[in-house]
């Protein structure tokens, strides 16, 4: 779960939040491949919280929101 707290500001968000926003943020790192490129997660971490204060919360949705926004969903190979 702990995945995005580093990037998030303390208080900002309920732990179900954090949570959902945690395990988004590792769907996409896993689908693109990215495991200790810290500067990449971090970008990747960035655009999860960016959304989830937009008021997403369900994980699926952010991975995908993200992906597209690369351009790297799932059907796009």
């Amino acid at each position: 779960m702990g995945v995005i707290l580093p990037f998030v500001s303390a208080g900002a968000f309920e732990p179900n939040d954090i949570e959902a926003m945690s395990l988004a943020c590792e769907e996409v790192c896993h689908y693109l491949h990215i495991n200790g490129d810290a500067r990449a997660r971090e970008t990747i971490a960035a655009r999860v919280i960016e959304l989830a204060q937009r008021g997403e919360r369900r994980p699926t949705i952010l991975r995908d929101r993200v992906l597209a926004g690369m351009n790297a969903g799932p059907d796009d190979g």
